[in-house]
């Protein structure tokens, strides 16, 4: 891409669901990178009743999509809003977080048609993700051919794995295959390995872990900020219990549902990613803050909310001794970020570890939560993985990097 398209123009990044997109826009034309974009927002309620468009301010705007084609339809919307703001220019480049790429894809990809199908075998690994960033991507391979498209892939933060943690216990030639674990919210991990360590310095570069807690939940531990470990697998489904997923479940429960209960493939998938965690236990909601307001007088709520921090204290133990000891943990996205209860009562669960954390500053959500008597740092620090899969896209278009490879060196050294 010639440098001038860049310098006087935006780069606009894609997270697609199911039933929502959030759009966040750059200004590629700034250096360095600026952290904070230019406009963000969502579209939520695509393929139901009712579709809004949600910038970062709050303000919503009812959207009328077409009933047969109603993600196309909210792409163009994005695409339309995004033009008004800039004057009428297209982005000058396009960057998708796709969930998933496999053992081939570990960088950022310019993406073709010839990726984009080799992309499409992933689809079963992250069946609630997966097929709708790629429908987003053919939607622009389409209608804009010329438009550069970059794919940054939450499965590549994790490359660092040391094989030990990437084998399953299973036959050789599944590992032939492909089968193995991947890891995931590698835009998210990648993001806080820059922040914590301009924020806390050595500490971060020690033995840290990263609890990422939102609608999907992952650990991640680290070492010289890089991916030793993680609770995430072959699939977005392992690990700790989630929203709406099940988290790590024993496999003798999945053959029981299929040979006793006779439920069909797509019913075990639906059961296990739509279904369970939070919302299967309760029976009230996804949601963390709307099972707190209710534990009190729903055993359920209270239930639920229990099995989730033990899950999440059990794997922080279990992370804790691969690393030979903890120097930091760090919180972050929406529940790691917002909830000062959850916090605490997952740290009270590591009070063994020497874990103390400060009332006030946890419950103001400080940069620090810990006590000066506590022998481990806890932090919480907001991700950002819309900067991140900018400032990929921004350094490969820029500079000419190869779209497969190794990570781009430059990337590490950053500090907008």
């Amino acid at each position: 891409m010639p440098g001038s398209a860049l310098a006087s123009g935006t780069i606009l990044v894609l997270n697609c669901g199911s039933s929502s997109i959030k759009f966040a826009l750059f200004d590629s034309g700034a250096t360095p990178l600026p952290r904070r974009p230019l406009w963000a927002g969502r579209v939520e309620g695509i393929g139901g009743t009712r579709a809004d468009l949600i910038d970062a301010d709050g303000a919503s705007v009812a959207l009328a999509l077409d009933p047969e084609r109603p993600y196309h339809a909210a792409l163009q919307h994005v695409r339309a809003c995004i033009e008004r703001r800039t004057g009428g220019r297209p982005p000058a480049a396009v960057v998708h977080r796709v969930v998933h790429g496999g053992s081939k894809y570990t960088a950022p990809v310019r993406l073709d048609r010839v990726v984009l199908e080799e992309l499409r075998s992933f689809i079963p690994l992250a069946p609630l993700h997966q097929p709708y960033a790629l429908e987003a991507i053919e939607v622009l391979l389409g209608e804009m051919p010329h438009l550069p498209q970059v794919a940054c892939f939450d499965t590549a933060f994790h490359r660092t794995l040391p094989q030990v943690e990437q084998m399953l216990p299973l036959p050789h030639a599944l590992w032939e295959r492909g089968v193995r674990r991947y890891g995931f919210h590698g835009l998210s991990y990648e993001y806080l390995a820059i922040a914590l360590a301009e924020r806390h310095g050595p500490a971060a570069r020690g033995r840290t872990i990263v609890a990422h807690l939102g609608s999907g939940a992952s650990l991640c531990a680290m070492e010289g900020l890089s991916s030793v470990a993680t609770t995430m697998g072959f699939s977005a489904l392992d690990g700790l219990m989630m929203g709406t997923r099940c988290g790590a479940v024993d496999p003798g429960v999945l053959l029981h549902l299929l040979q006793v209960d006779k439920l069909g493939v797509q019913e075990l998938e639906h059961l296990l990613y739509r279904e369970s965690g939070l919302l299967g236990v309760s029976g009230l909601s996804p949601s963390p803050q709307v099972l707190l307001a209710a534990e009190d007088t729903n055993p359920r709520a209270r239930m639920a909310l229990d099995l989730y921090v033990r899950r999440i204290v059990r794997e922080i133990g279990a992370l804790t001794a691969v690393l030979g000891g903890l120097d930091l943990l760090a919180f972050t996205a929406g529940v790691g970020e917002h909830s000062a209860v959850l916090r605490e009562r997952i740290c009270r669960g590591l009070h063994w570890l020497g874990m103390e954390l400060e009332e006030g500053a946890n419950r103001t959500h400080a940069a620090t939560i810990s006590s000066a008597r506590s022998r481990v740092r806890v932090a919480v620090e907001p991700t950002n993985e819309e900067w991140v899969a900018a400032f990929h896209a921004f350094e490969m278009l820029r500079e000419g990097v190869s779209p497969i490879g190794g990570r781009n060196p430059r990337f590490t050294k950053a500090r907008p």
